[in-house]
């Protein structure tokens, strides 16, 4: 959708270092909880994904700061929206 904005090759290197974030003990522990950070839903953490809250697309970075565990339906909706466009999409629905 928005992949123009971002060389291939950038991304490529951004999804690399978010495979590598996967590994790290503070993201398990983050994915452990069980909490989607979008829907605050409960999720068992095998089902959690990385979401980028700036997503690659958008210039976002593989980073503990952009980096969130999402449920899958969160993570889909979300596409690569900004958080800003994503509030507004949630406030549609509350509307």
């Amino acid at each position: 959708m928005f992949e123009g904005d971002v060389s291939a090759e950038q991304l490529r290197a951004e999804r690399e270092k978010a495979r590598a974030l996967r590994q790290q003990n503070w993201w398990k522990n983050r994915v452990a909880q069980g909490v989607c950070h979008y829907c605050g839903q409960r999720v068992p953490p095998k089902e959690l994904t990385l979401d980028h809250v700036v997503p690659l697309a958008r210039g976002g970075r593989s980073s503990k700061n952009n980096c969130v565990p999402a449920c899958k339906t969160c993570n889909t909706k979300k596409r690569d929206l900004l958080p800003m466009e994503w509030q507004e999409y949630l406030e549609g629905f509350s509307s």
